[in-house]
């Protein structure tokens, strides 16, 4: 078989930046954002970290469709809306005039086409055709968000906020208030994308969004479109896969599209496969594939190591340790519990029966502690999150499916000692240990040099 168009092994499977070309069609999702599009609502692209969110909207709209924010977890709603109206073609100077908080007021100029359509962006402006170019600027308060409106008036296009979780929680919040007022005062949508599993989340913010957002559930992958994803890259390629290693792959692979397509990847890369060939190349035969599926996890062993202290060590020393605590049930719960979510009341039940201050534990100290999770991860710089708590069904999901599978080749007893908890045998390891004789020695020298902790 002479096979014409060429393409490279590294744009068919793994990650890559640009749409993959084996990108199959998930009518459970791909249908319902292309169907909610035209409805004028806002929509909420969510699931678990590399589930194919950001793939998702590359497919389903074209380039000239919409911009894309970036999210900072530095930024105010007034820092959010700015970085709006630059994406938008806005150019923002600081004024010297103070808005009613006593902050400065922003001045944001256009100048030039922006996107082909006229923009009323002050009193003076010279009209060529349907383009509008301004003279004047507008001097707005980046924190009201009818000022925004104002400026955004004629703007036809999407508006995407990606990694909308990296956000301050405050301002997560603000936003949802705003967004009302973008639905009903203007025809703007957004489309945000974020990583959670929380159907209502921004309605959780703000009871006023329902029926003013519709969700998009992009972490589910059924079996029969992982399948679809293998096949794909096997045309592209010329290559198959031998049944036993799509059938191992799929058991293992806990309905994570990365970590299909991570391993495919390294599958071609040991078959010596780099490109498409011209005869068919059978792959499979004598490859380990729970192997590769720890070998892709154990990538991220540094990131995972580096998130169990830091997420132990909160946002600072407090007698309860609760986020040091709140790893407890997450260390040593079962690898189906973990799929499923932890629920609160199991937390609750298993933290009274393990911290110290047993059935006396302050149950407010908990649940704040839960809600902060997703903040302390983002303070803490982990990225992607691993944990975040969903708030209506009260439940502690891991959004990371990669950590599951590390988590389940781990020595759960060093990973107990990694955040300073105690065994089951209810020892207490020292995480300051100076002694470099010490097996337990230098947390900081593990996030420099992680440990592999796989059983043998």
């Amino acid at each position: 078989m002479n096979v014409e168009i060429k393409h490279k092994a590294a744009d068919v499977y793994g990650i890559s930046r640009d749409l993959p070309l084996n990108y199959i069609v998930r009518p459970s999702v791909d249908d319902s954002l292309i169907n909610n599009l035209t409805r004028d609502k806002h929509l909420v692209i969510y699931g678990s970290s590399k589930q194919g969110k950001t793939s998702l909207r590359k497919h389903c709209l074209k380039d000239d469709d919409y911009i894309v924010v970036h999210c900072s977890n530095k930024w105010s709603l007034g820092d959010l809306h700015a970085a709006i109206l630059k994406r938008a073609g806005y150019e923002i100077t600081q004024s010297t005039t103070r808005t009613t908080t006593g902050k400065n007021k922003i001045l944001a100029s256009f100048k030039g086409i922006l996107f082909g359509v006229g923009v009323e962006a002050g009193a003076e402006k010279e009209q060529s055709q349907a383009d509008a170019i301004t003279t004047k600027s507008l001097e707005l308060d980046p924190e009201d968000v009818n000022d925004i409106i104002t400026a955004l008036t004629n703007f036809k296009r999407y508006i995407v906020l990606e990694d909308f979780h990296y956000l301050p929680i405050e301002t997560q919040k603000d936003f949802a208030v705003a967004l009302k007022a973008f639905h009903e005062q203007s025809p703007l949508c957004f489309i945000i994308v974020g990583v959670w599993l929380e159907e209502s989340r921004l309605t959780v913010y703000n009871g006023d969004l329902t029926g003013r957002v519709v969700g998009i559930n992009a972490d589910k992958w059924s079996k029969a479109e992982l399948e679809q994803v293998i096949a794909a890259g096997e045309a592209l390629l010329n290559v198959s896969f031998t049944a036993t290693f799509k059938e191992n792959l799929l058991a293992g692979c806990l309905d994570s599209v990365y970590i299909v397509q991570e391993s495919c990847y390294q599958a071609c890369v040991k078959k010596g496969v780099n490109i498409t060939q011209d005869q068919t190349v059978v792959i499979g035969e004598g490859l380990d594939v729970p192997n590769i599926i720890r070998e892709v996890v154990n990538q991220q062993t540094g990131r995972y190591n580096s998130f169990i202290v830091q997420f132990a060590a909160g946002f600072q020393e407090t007698t309860l340790q609760m986020y040091k605590w709140l790893l407890y049930p997450v260390l040593t719960a079962t690898n189906d519990i973990l799929e499923d979510g932890l629920t609160y009341r199991w937390m609750r039940d298993v933290l009274q029966a393990h911290h110290p201050e047993g059935k006396a534990l302050n149950l407010g100290n908990l649940t704040q502690a839960l809600q902060s999770t997703a903040s302390l991860q983002v303070k803490k710089d982990i990225k992607p999150i691993v944990l975040d708590y969903d708030q209506t069904n009260l439940k502690l999901n891991v959004v990371d499916r990669g950590f599951l599978i590390w988590i389940a080749n781990q020595d759960r007893k060093e990973l107990l000692a990694l955040a300073e908890l105690p065994s089951e045998q209810g020892e207490a390891w020292p995480l300051h240990s100076t002694s470099k004789t010490d097996p337990k020695f230098a947390i900081r020298e593990l996030l420099n040099a992680p440990f592999d902790s796989h059983p043998t």
